[in-house]
Parts: C-alpha cells; sequence; structure tokens
C-alpha cells in the first residue's frame, strides 16, 4: 500500500521516462549543469546548462550564460548563447538577448529577440544563384 502511493507521486515518469528538474523562484544556481533530462528554471542560473532534454525558463526564471539543448521555451529572461537543436520558441513576455542557433524559431507577439540569430537545418537557395545562372547562359 505504502509502495502504491509513493510510485503514485514520483517525478519520473515510468510511461514515457520523462524525467524533469525544477529549479524553483528563489533558487540561484552558480555552475555547470549536464545532464539528460529537462528543466524548467523560476530561478536563477548563472553558467552553462547542456542537456539533451528540453528546457524551459519560466516566467520568473533568468539565465545568463550558455543553454545547449534539443528544444527551448523562453517565458522568462535569457542572456547569453542558446543553442537548440530542434525548435526555440519565445514565448510572450520572454526575452533573449545574445546569440541564439537553432533549427526552427517561433516567436509570439510580446516576446523581445534582440539577438544574432544563426538558422541551421536545410539550406536554402540564394536568389542570387538563379539570377548568376541565367546571366552565365546568356553571356
Amino acid at each position: 500500500m505504502f509502495e502504491k502511493s509513493k510510485n503514485r507521486y514520483s517525478m519520473d515518469n515510468s510511461k514515457t521516462g520523462v524525467k524533469i528538474n525544477f529549479i524553483e523562484p528563489n533558487t540561484k544556481i552558480v555552475g555547470d549543469i549536464n545532464s539528460q533530462a529537462d528543466f524548467r528554471f523560476d530561478g536563477t542560473l548563472e553558467g552553462t546548462i547542456r542537456t539533451t532534454g528540453r528546457v524551459v525558463i519560466g516566467k520568473e526564471g533568468k539565465i545568463t550564460g550558455n543553454v545547449y539543448c534539443t528544444n527551448a521555451d523562453v517565458l522568462g529572461h535569457f542572456k547569453g548563447e542558446l543553442e537548440a537543436t530542434n525548435l526555440l520558441s519565445v514565448k510572450s513576455g520572454g526575452q533573449i538577448e545574445g546569440q541564439i542557433t537553432t533549427s526552427k524559431l517561433a516567436v509570439e507577439v510580446g516576446a523581445t529577440l534582440n539577438a544574432q540569430c544563426i538558422m541551421k537545418g536545410k539550406s536554402v537557395k540564394s536568389l542570387n544563384a538563379t539570377n548568376d545562372q541565367e546571366s552565365e547562359k546568356t553571356a
């Protein structure tokens, strides 16, 4: 009986295997984090986080430093270098300053994005390349 109730409130969802680390408001971490789990920051991080999971910066959250992850949602404040290999989503009220690298970018109305942005993924053909090829044929 005690075993059953213990599993019911466990943070580890055994069906999906998803593990989420919560950094609560009024919590400040100075240093580096390496993980394979998801993170939600409602507190403060000064340093670097590397994870193969998702990073969520909550409305009260603040990260100053570097973030390397698969997906990121920014509702709070981020300053530094952020690399999301899949999707970076900046929600209304979210603020990003610095440099971002991602494959997909979604920015909601009311978000602040003051960053150098590098988009990775399939390359886009330059419109000038088509014009250069046509001019070569006629010359």
